[in-house]
């Protein structure tokens, strides 16, 4: 029973359903009956849904019959009213078909004249697009011509930049047209090609430069002689102005410049020929000799084309390899100054370049760099010197030599070069010229020695009295009484020999110049001079002469009685030596002329005074050699106590014939180092230092400071909880103020 109702209900449900359906249907806009019509088919009553669809049509046709039967005279009277309107239609057709056919009569001409226009409107358009496309490609073709003139003419940084607008503006605008890919394709070989070239050139500039460094380094020298000179008269007259350039002016006119290049010079090879020009002419600037173009636009070249680097590397190979030529001395360099002359103008020349290289150029060349070189070049420079300078003879040349080193010096020194080697190599030089000198006053000596008669020197007049007075000093109130004519009591080799020791003493004086040394320093290295002068080369001859087997017992009563006044005479070449420096005789460093028993056979008292000097030397060496790295003051103190042994020594007299504390002389440079330290005196001595009544003035800055970096670093490594102590740190501060006073103290000696 209930099976019959449920189906019962739902028919019910189906057809309610479909009514609603149906009624959408009727009301809904057909666009919209789409949805209506899926939910009727997701049902499964679809086929009853069509009988009821079906049904209500006929409904519906049912009401439009009886509608159209109602209105079926109206519809009547519509079709009449159509059949009149067709003939008027008809006639209508009728007149618009005439009106068309002579409109196409008419317009047969117009259609002929509208397709003429056409095509000139066509060609129009193609002469535009093709006006168009050569006004892009003629300035690419123009950028192409313009590249290959300017590397046909050599002009590769312009070429190169042709270049790459050509690549990166011109190009791009017609990529499509097969003349450019041809362009494009050819970009790189056109590259390299400038690249070679470039390198060429910049090759043709490095042989130039290497054969003609010698005429550059030449230009620098002669201007650093000129501003020597201009130095010399603004010294000598500092109130004269007027007409003569100020040294910062001289400065800035000596100074390299970049030469601006044209177009027209890009092919020199680097090096301007100047004529050889009159002293009194102004020395021209290196910046006439050089131009320096070459080597900016390789630089340049390369970096646009990224190889810089490789461009770097291949300069500094090259010019490492010409700085080992220049750096070569000739085998008879030492024969004539000239050989010298042309060697440091070599080395000036290569190392000015590379300064203007290294001051005009981005990091193609770098300070390390420079300073590696002229490391190189200073260690080979001064072996080089000190080879061939130890064949020289002659004291003429050998003071030449120095002058010019000195140039060289003060040359290079103005481009910023450290040059404190070379001045510590002069001073090894003045070694050998005064040896050369002793050489030179001995042959003098045996000259004046053989042509002298040793007979008192006879005078008849005032005239000759004073003129040997004049040479000698002589002072003898007895003599001065005595009527004309009268005799000296020694004979003409005394004024002699005393008028050429003080030509000596002007030749030591002369390599003493522009050395950049103290005054102090001139002096005792006179007095050292003059010292070996008397008691080796003036003694040797002397006995030469007593040896000879000609000489009687009155040439040697003479000889006597003339060593006798030479060695009298010492007092006034000390005065003479005095006016020359300026350094007064009584200071405690003054090295002293050997007293009166100098010229007499004093071989011990030698022998005594080398010993003492060996010894000093070998204990100020001990102090100072590299293997002693740390040094303590007890370590002092203890050789402090050897020291005095040897002062000990030296005061008990072990050879007669010694004046005062001359052989306590020997140790006075240890003795004042010593003192300095055990004392800890630095404030005096630094406050005192270049003064000439300095207590500590035998006391090299340089050596107080390795003694003092030795002593630093034991107060470093042996006080390990030294930061904790307040005295440790003071004294630790102490020591490094002190150490930083003495670079000071180096520094401004040097310069």
């Amino acid at each position: 029973m209930e099976r019959p109702k449920m189906a019962e209900l739902e028919s019910l449900e189906t057809a309610a359903e479909h009514e609603r359906i149906l009624r959408e249907i009727e009301s809904t806009d057909t666009a919209c009956i789409g949805p209506t019509l899926r939910s009727v088919y997701d049902g499964e009553e679809h086929g009853r849904f069509m009988e009821k669809l079906e049904a209500r049509i006929r409904n519906h046709d049912r009401e439009i019959e009886k509608m159209c039967n109602f209105h079926y005279q109206g519809f009547v009277d519509s079709i009449t009213e159509l059949l009149k309107v067709r003939g008027e239609a008809q006639k209508l057709k009728n007149q618009v078909t005439d009106t068309n056919r002579k409109l196409q009569n008419e317009g047969k001409e117009l259609i002929l004249a509208m397709e003429e226009l056409r095509q000139c409107r066509l060609q129009q358009r193609n002469i535009s697009a093709t006006v168009d496309k050569l006004t892009l490609c003629l300035p690419v073709l123009e950028m192409y011509s313009k590249l290959r003139e300017q590397m046909k003419s050599k002009r590769h940084y312009p070429a190169l930049k042709t270049l790459e607008h050509l690549e990166h503006t011109f190009l791009p605008q017609v990529s499509h047209y097969r003349f450019c890919k041809v362009m494009v394709d050819n970009i790189p070989r056109l590259r390299e090609e400038i690249k070679e070239l470039s390198m060429s050139d910049l090759k043709d500039f490095l042989e130039s430069i290497r054969k003609h460094s010698d005429k550059i380094g030449e230009t620098a020298m002669k201007q650093a002689q000129q501003q020597r000179n201009l130095d010399n008269i603004v010294s000598q007259q500092p109130r004269i102005s007027g007409g003569k350039k100020s040294k910062k002016e001289f400065s800035a006119s000596s100074e390299l410049e970049v030469k601006n290049t044209s177009p027209m010079s890009e092919q020199d090879s680097g090096i301007l020929d100047v004529e050889d020009e009159d002293e009194e002419e102004e020395v021209p600037g290196a910046q006439d000799l050089v131009d320096f173009s070459p080597v900016y636009r390789c630089l340049h070249i390369y970096s646009v084309l990224g190889a810089r680097e490789t461009f770097e590397s291949y300069y500094r190979k090259q010019r490492r390899k010409q700085a080992r030529l220049v750096l070569q001395p000739p085998s008879n360099m030492h024969e004539t100054l000239d050989g010298y002359r042309k060697y440091f103008n070599q080395i000036v020349g290569f190392f000015v370049v590379e300064d203007h290289i290294l001051h005009t150029t981005q990091g193609l060349v770098n300070r390390a760099y420079i300073d590696e070189l002229w490391e190189m070049a200073l260690s080979k420079t001064i072996a080089a010197l000190r080879t061939h300078s130890s064949y020289c003879s002659d004291p003429s040349l050998v003071l030449d030599l120095k002058n010019l080193i000195v140039l060289f010096a003060d040359t290079l020194q103005g481009y910023g070069f450290p040059v404190n080697q070379l001045f510590d190599m002069l001073l090894e030089i003045q070694d050998q010229y005064s040896e050369t000198l002793l050489k030179k006053w001995a042959g003098v000596f045996r000259t004046i020695l053989d042509s002298d008669n040793y007979s008192p020197i006879p005078v008849s007049n005032e005239e000759a009295y004073r003129k040997i007075v004049g040479q000698f000093p002589f002072q003898d109130a007895e003599l001065e009484k005595q009527p004309f004519p009268k005799k000296f009591p020694f004979s003409e080799f005394v004024p002699k020999v005393y008028s050429q020791i003080k030509e000596f003493i002007y030749a030591c004086l002369k390599f003493s110049e522009d050395l950049h040394l103290s005054s102090t320093e001139v002096d005792d290295m006179i007095r050292k001079s003059t010292n070996l002068l008397l008691t080796r080369t003036l003694s040797n001859c002397l006995q030469n002469v007593i040896k000879r087997k000609n000489v009687g017992l009155t040439e040697l009563v003479q000889i006597i009685i003339n060593t006798t006044h030479l060695e009298k005479s010492c007092k006034f070449l000390e005065e003479f030596i005095t006016n020359i420096t300026n350094v007064l005789p009584e200071t405690v460093h003054t090295t002293k002329l050997y007293g009166t028993t100098t010229f007499k056979g004093k071989v011990a008292q030698t022998a005594c005074m080398s010993a003492c000097k060996h010894l000093s030397t070998s204990l100020l060496q001990l102090l100072l050699e590299a293997e002693v790295r740390q040094l303590t003051l007890g370590a002092l103190h203890q050789f402090n106590l050897d020291v005095e042994e040897c002062e000990q020594f030296a005061r008990s007299g072990p050879v007669p014939g010694f004046q005062g504390d001359t052989l306590q002389l020997a140790f006075i440079d240890l003795r004042q180092l010593l003192d300095l330290f055990i004392q800890w005196d630095w404030s005096t001595y630094l406050a005192d230092y270049g003064q000439p009544t300095c207590k500590y003035l035998r006391v090299n800055p340089t050596t107080a400071l390795i003694l003092l970096e030795k002593m630093r670093d034991t107060s470093r490594k042996n006080n390990v909880f030294a930061q904790f102590r307040k005295n440790e740190r003071d004294k630790q501060k102490l020591i490094d103020t002190v150490a930083k006073q003495l670079r000071g103290l180096i520094n401004s000696h040097h310069s």
